[in-house]
């Protein structure tokens, strides 16, 4: 492993490593723009600028290879004031426009300039004008003035998901980035692109112009969407979450994670959520408070079990966590002897479907996890054995999905559980489908991913754990509290996460215009 002194910090790296990877290991700062660990060398920015002694010019630290007994600098006078005439030309032609631009606050061009800029500019040329709010496709739109050609873009699409939509046309300050004739930035992984822009070139038609970033925390989690189980950020206040971005995982995602996932945000929010438990059938429902009834289904639920576990259903989802499995199987399998135990499978015809990269047909976060859990338990009894035998059954338990939009076949087991003759759905959302249910039933809510935490095993088997981010509905619960619940134990609200606090709203967010 060859040994270079970088800044006057010695340090050893992996054969192949390059000078700008070294500075990225060591924590020192270098200028750049179209450098990105997850893509190709491009060299276009020519801002990763360094001193190497024994070499007469000045080298780009991104495509230049460390060499045993190197010594890199980007503190000369020389590196400085070539840096920052690179920033001068870079910044000929972009628009002032900072207060508007939906990338201020997380704008690699506003940090480079803080970094490595603070110079005069020298440059009087009128600006030249290019095209704005260009609709690339359904998720992105460019704006042309802001775009500094890194080229991130179009490497993207060439090399991850080799696509080729975009491209670079006309040359010099003319040049302009675009999408190929006929051929829209329309695929599962475009959001990526906005992620990787370092400007504000790029922006996302979901997220433009509906919050300040600054308002906004971050919590670190594990995307829901499939059993890939992509490492995430999730961003949120407290109004509600706004957006989900990749968070790198060499052994799972990398940099990236597809659009999919991506919108798991959208269904956490308040407005699509159970607040209370909704009690009732056939159109007539009233609102509940959630522990004390809760409590009272139990003592029926555990009755009806002790007198004959036969008489006692349970459909499960691979959307819980491992924890909160265990613990409900220990009660339901373990302690009341329930065996009629059902695996619900989002659409079965696509579940072993992979598209190559990252987007999988097992819409759950631990379907392993789950099959896993009830290895020891003799596995799962077939879904196909409940056609016409639902009636037998006094108690029908549903683990409901929490990503419903992910299950085609939800009106298909809604209308099978007509036939039982009490239903208990555990679910974080309104589940509109079961408002003409025939059958008692109490719709129970759940926590979401980002409001607890736990582990999700993917289909690697890797058990990855997540902390809890937020609070959205404050009624609601986990699987672990429904068990205690249903076991007859009361719970301490005092003791149970609230939701973040906070006097800041930033009015008209949902209200939009047309791009």
């Amino acid at each position: 492993m060859p040994k270079c002194t970088i800044n006057g910090k010695e340090i050893e790296v992996p054969q192949g490593t390059t000078v700008i990877e070294a500075f990225k290991m060591l924590g020192d700062d270098i200028c750049h723009y179209c450098w990105h660990p997850g893509l190709s060398v491009a060299g276009v920015c020519r801002l990763c600028m360094v001193h190497i002694e024994g070499m007469p010019k000045l080298q780009i630290a991104c495509n230049t290879e460390v060499r045993d007994g190197m010594v890199v600098t980007n503190q000369t006078d020389d590196v400085k004031d070539t840096v920052k005439w690179g920033l001068d030309f870079h910044l000929i032609n972009h628009p002032l426009d900072c207060p508007i631009c939906d990338q201020a606050g997380e704008c690699g061009l506003q940090d480079q300039y803080m970094k490595f800029g603070k110079y005069d500019p020298e440059m009087a040329e009128p600006k030249v004008k290019k095209h704005k709010v260009v609709d690339l496709g359904p998720t992105v739109v460019l704006d042309s003035e802001r775009c500094i050609l890194c080229s991130r873009c179009v490497r993207f699409t060439e090399e991850v998901t080799e696509t080729n939509e975009l491209g670079i046309f006309n040359r010099g300050d003319r040049a302009e980035i675009g999408t190929v004739q006929g051929r829209p930035l329309d695929n599962n992984y475009s959001l990526n692109t906005v992620d990787i822009c370092p400007v504000g070139a790029l922006t996302s038609k979901d997220f433009r112009f509906r919050q300040r970033v600054w308002y906004l925390k971050d919590s670190e989690s594990i995307c829901p969407g499939c059993s890939t189980g992509c490492n995430v950020k999730v961003y949120f206040n407290e109004e509600g979450l706004w957006r989900v971005k990749p968070r790198y995982n060499a052994e799972v995602n990398g940099h990236w994670m597809c659009d999919e996932g991506r919108n798991t945000y959208k269904y956490v929010n308040a407005a699509h959520r159970l607040k209370k438990v909704k009690a009732g059938q056939s159109g007539d429902w009233s609102q509940e408070e959630v522990f004390p009834e809760t409590m009272k289904l139990g003592e029926k639920f555990r009755a009806a079990a002790e007198k004959n576990p036969e008489s006692i259903a349970v459909l499960v989802t691979g959307q819980y966590t491992n924890e909160e499995f265990k613990n409900f199987f220990e009660f339901v399998a373990d302690e009341l002897k329930v065996k009629n135990i059902f695996h619900w499978i989002n659409n079965p015809e696509k579940f072993d479907d992979f598209d190559g990269l990252l987007l999988r047909g097992d819409k759950n976060p631990n379907t392993y996890g789950l099959k896993e859990e009830m290895k020891s338990r003799g596995g799962f009894k077939s879904l196909e054995d409940l056609q016409g035998k639902m009636s037998q059954f006094e108690w029908v338990l549903v683990l409901g999905p929490e990503n419903q939009s992910q299950f085609p076949d939800l009106k298909e087991k809604v209308d099978l559980l007509s036939q039982a003759k009490s239903v208990i759905w555990l679910s974080a959302c309104e589940t509109p489908e079961l408002d003409a249910l025939r059958a008692p039933t109490h719709q129970i809510p759940m926590k979401t991913y980002i409001e607890k935490e736990g582990s999700f095993t993917n289909f690697k088997g890797l058990v990855q754990e997540f902390k809890r981010g937020t609070t959205v509905i404050e009624d609601a619960l986990t699987l672990q509290e429904v068990v205690a619940l249903l076991r007859g134990h009361e719970l301490d609200y005092r003791n149970r996460p609230q939701p973040i606090g906070g006097t800041k709203k930033n009015h008209f967010t949902n209200v939009r215009g047309q791009l």
